[in-house]
Order: structure tokens, then sequence, then C-alpha cells
């Protein structure tokens, strides 16, 4: 009987949120090579990243997976595992589900303003799919970037998987992990214009969650061809499991370009520049920040809840209540879709695009809060 409900289970299909905005969406996966820069983590290979360039299209084509089938097979094991969703494994078809983004669709005409996203500390970049596609449909060209040996599984052409190869979370692999992944964006951006001739180069923000958002802020100090940023829901700081505190150059300093910290909830705690029990790098960085500023709450919304588990997890009938809970907080699963994607695209049309909106002086949205 159980090896029948996991054969069952193992054709479940999830279903990906709609697009909001005004474009269908194309995508293709770039593999890349720095021929100048040793990767850190295997120093006699030249450093190699995958890319996923998500961007405004004609409504053809086949939709992409979610997970291409070779990482799918890699990853079920170590998603479905107690240490993450606690289902059995093959619960979950993860490459039969599909984007809303089209395989090599054709571009629509025009330029469009960039924006680099980069995942949480060992994140594949696949699981930002949805906000990436959601944000090429209001009109942007969207890059997400998986960080190769830091990132638990990269899938290369050729069905090649390079696993992570982080051993521990001490100062010195934690500093070594955000300067790889700052100069990667760095490369990423020099590739760009090589990838999609309707990127407008010179306007270019930069996202990221949890390490990633870490990794938005340092790339702006360190780059100044980077014009905006969001750091979502991520401490910026190196400092590791065996201190003493490590803060980033841009917590130091300051940026005298504009930068959203969009923030969430660890149980009665909450990540904003007002509460210090989660990191002091907020607190920290508001004072020394010379260019716009915002800090943006999502109450109720869990830390994972900033990936596409926010959508996935509400589908998957095998994960107990406490555990979603856990996961994605208790707000309700579209509302917080909706707040993200909209401050999101509010924040970079208001800076690449220069459209005025009022969300960042009167929220809108259930759940948002403006911390002042």
């Amino acid at each position: 009987m159980q090896l029948l409900m996991a054969a069952v289970l193992a054709a479940s299909t999830l279903t990906t949120p709609q697009l909001t905005g005004p474009f269908a969406v194309g995508t293709f996966d770039v593999r890349l090579t720095d021929s100048t820069r040793a990767d850190p983590w295997q120093p006699g290979k030249n450093r190699e990243l995958m890319v996923s360039v998500s961007y405004p299209a004609r409504r053809t084509g086949q939709q992409a997976p979610w997970l291409g089938a070779s990482l799918a097979t890699a990853l079920d094991p170590v998603i479905s595992s107690p240490a993450y969703l606690g289902i059995p494994a093959g619960t979950v078809d993860w490459s039969g589900t599909r984007r809303q983004a089209r395989v090599n669709a054709p571009a629509t005409p025009g330029r469009w303003p960039v924006v680099l996203f980069s995942p949480g500390l060992q994140t594949p970049r696949e699981f930002y799919a949805a906000a990436a596609d959601d944000l090429a449909g209001r009109g942007y060209v969207v890059v997400t970037v998986s960080h190769t040996h830091e990132t638990v599984a990269v899938e290369f052409p050729g069905d090649r998987i390079e696993w992570g190869l982080m051993q521990d979370a001490s100062q010195a692999t934690m500093k070594k992990a955000i300067d790889a992944r700052v100069a990667d964006m760095r490369f990423v951006l020099d590739q760009l214009p090589s990838l999609h001739k309707g990127a407008d180069t010179t306007r270019v923000g930069i996202a990221g969650h949890s390490y990633g958002g870490y990794t938005a802020a340092e790339t702006m100090a360190d780059d100044r061809r980077f014009d905006a940023g969001i750091n979502i829901d991520g401490a910026m700081e190196h400092t590791g499991d065996d201190g003493p505190y490590a803060p980033g150059k841009a917590v130091t300093g300051g940026l005298d370009r504009p930068f959203l910290l969009f923030g969430g909830d660890l149980g009665e705690r909450e990540l904003s520049h007002v509460d210090t029990s989660l990191t002091r790098t907020w607190a920290d960085f508001w004072p020394n920040q010379h260019g716009w500023r915002r800090d943006v709450h999502l109450d109720d919304g869990a830390h994972l809840g900033f990936s596409d588990l926010q959508w996935s997890v509400p589908q998957i009938a095998a994960i107990p209540a406490e555990r979603r809970e856990s996961l994605i907080g208790t707000i309700d699963s579209g509302d917080s879709l909706r707040a993200q994607h909209d401050y999101v695209a509010a924040f970079f049309d208001l800076h690449l695009k220069h459209r005025g909106t009022r969300l960042f002086e009167r929220p809108r949205h259930e759940g948002i809060r403006l911390v002042r």
C-alpha cells in the first residue's frame, strides 16, 4: 500500500501563480564561464555559472519546467527530507510542474530595464521562478543566478550536476561565499548584452533573498552600474558561527542609491531596522544609508515564504500544518504573493522606469506594514 501511494503521489504536479503584468514571458537557461577567475570552491577550474533569463515575450511555445529533470531527481530527497518539507520522497513531480514562462519564446521588441536576482544561501535559483517571471511580465529582463558549489546542486547542460561544497558556516567560509557571489553578479552583468539584445544595461537593479539580499547590497557597494537594490529578509553580515560581528561594506558605509529592506517574521521576532533580535545589520545600515530607503514588512510572513515555497507548500497536502506555518507563515498565500510582487515591481518601476507610486507612503496590501 505504501509503494502504491508513493507511485500515485509521484504524479502530483503543482500549479504556478498566474502572471500579473501585461506581457507574456519567455525564458532560457545559459551556461557562463569566467575565464579570468578561478572557482573559489574548486580553484583548479574556471568559475562556471548557470543563469536563467526571463523577458517579455510572445505567448507561444512550451511552458518551462520548474526544475530540470536531472535537478529534480537530485534534489527530491533533499527537498522532501525531514529537515525541509518533511514529506515522502516522490510526493511532488518537480519537473512536471510548469512555470508560466515559455521556453525560448520570441522576445517582445523593446529596451527593458534589467534586474539580477541572487537566491538564498545554498538555494537553487529555480526556487524563485515565480517572482522572476512575474517581474519579467511587467516589462523587465530578469536574470536569476545559481552560485555554483555553494548552491546545494546546479544542473548544467548534458544532465551534469555540480553539488555544493560548503562544509561549514564559519566566518571564513561565509566571507568566501559573499565574495564569490558579488563577483558572480558583476560577471553576469558583464555578459548580459550578449544574452538578450533587449536588455537595457543603463538601467540595472539587483535583488536577492536571505544571503542573496546581502549579495545585492554588497554588489551595489562594489559596482556603481547597479542603480537600485532590494534585500529580501536577509542579514547583511558574514559573521558565521564563530563571530566576531562582521557586517558588510553596505552596512558600515551605506549606499548613495535607492535600497529597499523587505522583511518577514521568525516567530515573535521580525527582521526590520527597529528590531535587532535577528540581526543588528539592518539597524546599523539605516542611519548610514545616503540614498532613498524604505523598510517594508510582511506581517505573519516567514522567511521561506519569500521563495517559491509560498505558492507550492499550500498545494502539498502531505505537509503538516505546523510545518507549513514554520515554512511560509500564517499570512494568506495569495495576499503574500500579491504584496511581494507588487512591492518589488513598484520599487523598480520607481527607480528604473521613474514611474510614481504611493505604495511606500500608504500600504494597500494585506500584511504589509511600513516600518518607520
